[in-house]
């Protein structure tokens, strides 16, 4: 038997006109939709005109229903995963049940659409050409602070998801792990409402201490400035001479030339001159 296929819908983030006309007929032509959240889909499906048998999967019951899901395409049904808004697998459990297909053979496709994550940055202002996407922060406010301090010298534009709830703690926590930096705040993108906070992470932190946030949130920030991150590396190594910074990369092993190299890189230094230093001692 041919086993079915397993499609990937991405539907609009907000604006019901955004969705695709790929999207409309893949979802008129599966034998079965799987949502994360079926009465937000139920809306959408209703908006078009679409009657289609649905089944929740969700982060709780993703393990249940998976294993479902796989069962029905395995028995040549061809099914539709979407999530609440945007595009599925990002930030929600799509992600296990496309490494579920893989594993049991069974085909994956995408019919693209929009991204939250990639809507948010682009109207940021910040810089686009290097980013990393790490979605929701931890709950846990001693995990959420490790993880920011991890990030700390991250030179890409950084872009999170975050609840309303968790906003001003999350800002809060963002200022005192990395200090001042630019930050965009989107809500509402795509909609009537959409607003696009641009200002520092202090006064973001200051505002949503005694403003109440609404809707979910993209928020943006710039990342570590390469300079300020250089001359944090070459103030590591102020204690100790430039000879000592060699002779440490040669005990590790490496030869002297190479060791060199790697002492100049540290502190920023003229590989030519660093080593002429160390010849004549």
């Amino acid at each position: 038997m041919k086993k079915g296929t397993l499609y990937l819908v991405a539907t609009p983030i907000g604006n019901l006109q955004d969705i695709t006309l790929r999207a409309i007929n893949t979802l008129k032509e599966v034998e079965l939709i799987a949502a994360e959240d079926t009465r937000q889909t139920i809306k959408l499906l209703n908006h078009f005109e679409i009657k289609k048998p649905m089944v929740s999967y969700y982060e709780h019951n993703k393990i249940v229903k998976g294993n479902y899901l796989i069962e029905q395409l395995q028995q040549g049904k061809d099914i539709a995963l979407v999530s609440d808004a945007g595009t599925p697998g990002i930030s929600d459990p799509g992600e296990d049940l496309v490494r579920l297909c893989i594993e049991n053979e069974i085909t994956v496709t995408m019919i693209p659409g929009p991204v939250a994550a990639v809507t948010g940055m682009v109207i940021s202002g910040l810089p686009t050409g290097r980013f990393v996407f790490e979605g929701f922060l931890p709950m846990n406010k001693r995990t959420r602070q490790e993880r920011l301090k991890q990030l700390k010298d991250e030179t890409r534009t950084i872009i999170f998801y975050e609840a309303p709830h968790k906003l001003p703690y999350t800002l809060k926590d963002m200022y005192n792990a990395w200090g001042e930096r630019r930050i965009a705040l989107a809500r509402e993108l795509t909609k009537r409402y959409e607003e696009v906070i641009r200002c520092n992470l202090s006064e973001a932190a200051e505002r949503y201490q005694v403003e109440t946030p609404k809707g979910e949130f993209v928020v943006v920030i710039e990342g570590q400035d390469q300079e300020v991150l250089q001359e944090l590396e070459r103030d590591k190594y102020s204690d100790i001479s430039i000879e000592e910074h060699v002779e440490r990369y040669v005990k590790e092993g490496l030869p002297k030339k190479e060791a060199v190299k790697r002492a100049a890189e540290d502190r920023g230094l003229n590989k030519r001159d660093v080593y002429n230093l160390v010849m004549k001692k």
